[in-house]
């Protein structure tokens, strides 16, 4: 659109019509038109008319009254008056937009969205919601800021992979100096993008002390304009780096307007046209594109100075020094708690104590460790896997730990010291198969807790004798306090009908105790 008042007031300070059609970008004779009026009223270049915007935009209005008014050169607007109340109405409940659409399919109103909007500004002045007025931000101190978004740069054939990727551009600006950082990267996950930050620092040799960013959910979690919430591993190289994260407004890009702007110059300059060996060579020649194209071009907002000649004279020096430690890339995930005792990180499992069983944690995973966290406490730490299960038996709860904890050579000890007979049952049990029979063996062992060593090993000697040292004839025995009781019945053949039910031994299995009351033998009684 024509500024005429821009016009009269170059003309006025003296420049030349053709000049004047020159730098605008105005026929020649269009200015000579908006110029007649004022030649004909006795105004000429350097006259010493004071005139200022507002006094040159009356003029116009006088001079060329269908500019000031949109209704005496629009066709569309008494189409658009005739239906002032309907459209009116309309605004109090839905968009612009949605008037503009039942306008046309229900009113047959066939009009463009562009007039309509126009239409809405002039005729309801305190429903505009036209453009606005663009407030220049004020100069950054040097150090103070940096802007840091992601762009997409287009789709790239993969050689080594042979498919067709997306990349992205991750890019950082500098707000005093306009230097950049560039580093493409095929994802924009949470890893992706710390390690960008790590690079860029290294790249600029120092922190800025403020980080204005998106709100992408690798960086903020929940937007808000007073407290938002920062993404964990974020946070944590914020603080290793001693850099504030200021997010900008949601849906507000003017609030980080030079990374923006440069967005569509690092796709035409850097990416289109050009071909990459793979992800490191594109890498690779994004920081040199930085520092010998990007950085050596002269800058309008800089008065023709080169930024990285300005960042090398003012900000290098003003940036916050790198941390004596590298910083170690973490990521924080949130599992839950199986009834196994285990979380899944990366698809392997890791166990942590059983009294979390079904709570929400965090898991912070680094290269070499894997923690986690219960309400901000450290509850366990393992080393880091690639996959299978990592398993801490002392997790279980104390009773469900039994077959884990009491191995086959505690097994051994522990009957040793309960009397001989226990020793040569246990030990006959784990011969046969340690595995097989472990959960047996210790079942015999803890009957001790209830009955006692003494009569545990007694009944162990009648089960040896019997032929049926099982779990189950041990507890019967036991239950029915026969560890200490004659067999009865004769002393061959087939079992007496008195012999107890729960000794499972051959046919006269108890002739040879007839006699010998077992005091020969080491641990037994009298019967």
């Amino acid at each position: 659109m024509i500024d005429v008042v821009e016009i009269l007031q170059h003309w006025h300070a003296g420049r030349p019509k053709l000049v004047l059609s020159a730098s605008l970008g105005v026929d020649v004779k269009t200015v000579r038109k908006y110029v007649a009026p004022a030649e004909a009223a006795g105004i000429a270049p350097g006259d010493g008319l004071v005139l200022d915007r507002a006094g040159w935009a009356a003029r116009v209005a006088e001079w060329f009254p269908e500019l000031s008014d949109a209704r005496a050169r629009s066709s569309t607007w008494p189409v658009l008056e005739a239906r002032r109340e309907l459209i009116q109405s309309m605004l109090v409940t839905n968009t612009l937009a949605t008037v503009h659409q039942r306008l046309r399919d229900e009113h047959d109103v066939r009009v463009s969205v562009t007039s309509l909007r126009r239409y809405v500004w002039r005729a309801f002045p305190d429903r505009r919601g036209g453009p606005q007025p663009t407030v220049l931000r004020p100069d950054v101190p040097a150090g103070q800021e940096a802007q840091i978004d992601y762009g997409y740069l287009g789709r790239w054939c993969d050689p080594l992979a042979g498919r067709i990727r997306r990349v992205w551009a991750f890019v950082v600006v500098l707000a005093c100096s306009r230097h950049m950082f560039v580093c493409p990267v095929l994802s924009m996950d949470q890893s992706a993008w710390v390690a960008a930050h790590v690079a860029a620092w290294e790249f600029f040799g120092g922190v800025p002390a403020r980080l204005v960013i998106d709100n992408l959910k690798t960086g903020v979690i929940k937007p808000d304009l007073y407290d938002p919430k920062l993404n964990r591993a974020y946070a944590e190289m914020a603080e290793h780096y001693g850099c504030l994260i200021d997010p900008a407004r949601a849906a507000k890009p003017k609030d980080k307007p030079r990374v923006e702007r440069m967005m569509p110059y690092v796709r035409d300059s850097y990416w289109r046209g050009r071909t990459f060996g793979g992800v490191p060579d594109m890498q690779a020649r994004a920081v040199d594109w930085a520092l010998t194209v990007a950085g050596t071009r002269p800058h309008r907002s800089l008065h023709g100075a080169q930024p990285r000649a300005v960042f090398q004279a003012v900000e290098a020096k003003a940036l916050l020094a790198l941390p004596g430690a590298p910083f170690e890339l973490a990521r924080w995930l949130s599992p839950k708690v199986a009834p196994d005792c285990h979380v899944s990180v990366d698809r392997v499992l890791y166990s942590v104590p059983w009294r979390f069983i079904g709570a929400q944690v965090d898991a912070r995973v680094t290269d070499r460790v894997v923690q986690i966290f219960a309400a901000g406490e450290l509850i366990k730490t393992w080393p880091r896997a690639q996959r299978g299960r990592c398993t801490d038996n002392t997790d279980y709860p104390p009773e469900k730990v039994a077959f884990f904890m009491r191995t086959p050579a505690w097994c051994r000890n522990r009957a040793e010291a309960l009397g001989g007979h226990v020793n040569n049952l246990v030990c006959g049990l784990l011969a046969g198969g340690a595995l097989h029979h472990l959960r047996s063996a210790q079942g015999i062992l803890a009957l001790a807790d209830k009955y006692g060593a003494e009569r545990v090993n007694t009944a162990c000697a009648r089960a040896l004798a019997a032929g049926d040292p099982s779990y189950r004839t041990v507890k019967g025995i036991l239950a029915l306090g026969t560890e200490i009781a004659a067999p009865q019945g004769p002393s061959s053949g087939s079992a007496s009908a008195g012999t107890p039910a729960h000794l499972h031994g051959p046919d006269g299995l108890f002739a040879h105790l007839d006699g010998n009351d077992g005091r020969d033998e080491p641990g037994a009684v009298s019967a």
